[in-house]
């Protein structure tokens, strides 16, 4: 199955979420990120088996973020870290190589890290202002965007409080892509919204 990173869209594990991803595919995401900090092991699972059938229906990838023993139980397209994730060279030997990695990136030095490391493809930011992560870390601006995608030869994918009001802007940074959650998750019309970003 073939990785388009143009359109990722990040869900969390609750059945409105499995509606929307299927409309927001329909509109054109090309890959969804289970992500659900709260959400139980078997939660996690049980759903992923939902979500997996929904996106491979579909041919769109699905990736797990930080659980790399859900991502395998489901055996899900990849996963997803963060720094403060298991590093990567220790997910790369439990996941095996034909498993992609993404790795979650706000410096040039921590870009060219996971580049070195391994990883298949970076998410950095955010970018702007995001009120979907609690813990979100301050802006990076467009920027910091440019510089760590001008650093690396991986796609990069452009993530934090993006949606149709400053999507263009981010165009032209040398980006793969955008990741979005509210953008698709809170609209009125998830399929409509999808369409729109693409």
């Amino acid at each position: 199955m073939l990785f388009d990173p143009r359109l990722y869209v990040i869900i969390d594990a609750s059945e409105k979420a499995l509606a929307v991803a299927k409309q927001a595919i329909a509109g054109g995401v090309t890959a969804i990120q289970l992500r659900d900090k709260k959400a139980t092991a078997l939660h996690l699972v049980t759903f992923g088996q939902k979500l997996h059938a929904l996106t491979r229906e579909y041919n769109t990838p699905l990736f797990v973020n930080d659980r790399v023993d859900v991502a395998m139980a489901i055996n899900a397209e990849g996963i997803h870290i963060g720094q403060d994730d298991m590093p990567l060279v220790f997910a790369r030997k439990i996941i095996g190589s034909k498993k992609i990695i993404g790795v979650s990136v706000q410096t040039v030095e921590q870009a060219r890290q996971a580049e070195q490391d391994g990883a298949d493809y970076l998410g950095c930011g955010p970018v702007f202002p995001t009120m979907s992560k609690a813990d979100a870390s301050s802006p990076i601006g467009l920027t910091g965007l440019a510089a760590v995608a001008a650093s690396v030869s991986v796609p990069v994918i452009a993530i934090g409080g993006i949606d149709h009001t400053n999507i263009r802007d981010v165009r032209g940074k040398g980006v793969a892509g955008v990741a979005v959650i509210s953008a698709i998750m809170e609209a009125s019309d998830p399929r409509k919204a999808a369409t729109m970003l693409k």
